[in-house]
């Protein structure tokens, strides 16, 4: 359907841009800066990360700020490819299972789980690369902004 190949293409490019720091927020640029799309399509994304030295904590890992943050934008990314909308986090849960050092790679899966009416669920998966551990795990309601 020509509609979610619309909303596809401009989630690609949205990551695109906001990896490089172009036509995006401040935020976006730092969050998103050097993430690599594996796979995009509808309703799911994979990406891999190395995790910068700005996003550290003061002992040399992620911050926990900047995981939810990525999380949260992932999802509203991933989302986007599946509405066509841009969508606010109406409800937002994130469990942290294990630190991650600062470069550091990471494998992100975003994945929509559930949708009904205004309402879209996403599941953000965020792993250690090679392993598989389980870093952290974001589950996101998202309304379309009034």
């Amino acid at each position: 359907m020509k509609e979610d190949d619309d909303a596809l293409q401009a989630s690609i490019k949205m990551l695109e841009r906001a990896s490089k720091g172009v036509e995006c927020s401040e935020l976006e640029a730092i969050t998103f800066q050097g993430i690599q799309a594996v796979e995009l399509r509808t309703g799911f994304l994979r990406c891999y990360f190395v995790i910068p030295i700005h996003a550290a904590d003061q002992d040399g890992n992620w911050h926990a700020g900047a995981i939810a943050t990525l999380i949260d934008g992932l999802g509203a990314l991933t989302v986007n490819s599946f509405t066509g909308k841009s969508k606010a986090s109406v409800d937002v849960t994130i469990s942290l299972y294990s630190s991650a050092k600062i470069q550091e790679e990471v494998e992100i899966e975003a994945k929509v789980v559930g949708s009904r009416g205004k309402l879209t669920s996403v599941l953000v998966e965020v792993k250690r690369k090679g392993n598989g551990e389980l870093i952290a795990l974001g589950k996101n309601w998202m309304t379309s902004k009034l």
